[in-house]
């Protein structure tokens, strides 16, 4: 998993690619390709 800090780019190198919210952080998840996992901070 990458750790970056501004996801909008990792967001759109796949357009599986999803913005999340959890627990105060921020996720890029992608259920078809799962190589594509970042966190932000």
């Amino acid at each position: 998993m990458k750790i970056k800090n501004s996801l909008r780019s990792l967001r759109g190198r796949h357009r599986g690619n999803r913005l999340v919210r959890r627990k105060g952080r921020v996720y890029v998840i992608n259920k078809t390709n799962r190589r594509f996992k970042a966190r932000q901070g």
